[in-house]
């Protein structure tokens, strides 16, 4: 619990924002508060509450957020390597449910194997920091003047720049992925405009790491040592 307080008070803040936005595309307070205790994933619910105010259709809900959160299933393969042998089938389905980006990489940095009881205290503290942070958004995008709930929502965005920035400038590979993701989104909004905004995060998503996975392919170690 004690190593999940950082991760509880930062999405506290970042949720804040995607409570605001909730409400902004017409979900309830108990609504908003909902689909964060369910779903835990802040990209794929600003992507979902888009869809939702879009009027989109299930399948593309169902399909941007396979798209969106694919990556959790990888970072819950490599954290597999590293469980304790108390981490039984039941305990591996219950703490997946928790696994995000913040909490994958201070269990990764872990030296010793990973209990339950341990990831358990950090997804639990990370929880309860990410749906009050929702409610409490939702509940002052309610109250506070139209102009600075506008300008509150941008903080789940900021948190997303934050994300791709400092690699991107590290890694040509990243930054290239980035622009084209950003240009085929631009394109989607102002001259493709017949294409849903879920299907336009789709092929965008897609379209950029197929670019990227051709340009740049990680080299298989193996062959490297050969």
């Amino acid at each position: 619990m004690y190593d999940g307080i950082p991760i509880g008070l930062g999405y506290l803040s970042v949720s804040f924002g995607f409570g605001i936005k909730a409400v902004q595309s017409g979900i309830s307070v108990l609504g908003a508060a909902v689909i964060s205790a369910t779903n835990l994933t802040s990209a794929g619910q600003a992507a979902g509450v888009d869809i939702i105010a879009a009027g989109g259709t299930l399948i593309e809900m169902i399909l941007v957020q396979l798209v969106i959160n694919l990556r959790y299933s990888l970072m819950a393969l490599s954290l597999s390597q590293k469980l304790d042998t108390s981490f039984t089938p039941p305990h591996r389905f219950a703490a997946s449910f928790g696994i995000t980006d913040e909490i994958f990489a201070v269990c990764s940095a872990q030296k010793e194997r990973l209990r339950p009881s341990y990831m358990y205290g950090m997804i639990s503290i990370a929880f309860v920091g990410w749906v009050a942070g929702t409610a409490l958004g939702a509940a002052a995008g309610q109250l506070l003047p139209a102009d600075i709930s506008s300008a509150m929502g941008i903080v789940l965005y900021g948190m997303f720049l934050a994300i791709i920035m400092p690699p991107a400038r590290k890694q040509l590979s990243v930054l290239l992925v980035v622009l084209i993701a950003a240009a085929s989104s631009v394109l989607f909004r102002y001259v493709l405009t017949a294409v849903s905004d879920g299907f336009a995060i789709i092929i965008s998503a897609v379209a950029a790491a197929a670019v990227g996975a051709l340009l740049f392919p990680i080299k298989d170690e193996e062959a490297e040592t050969q």
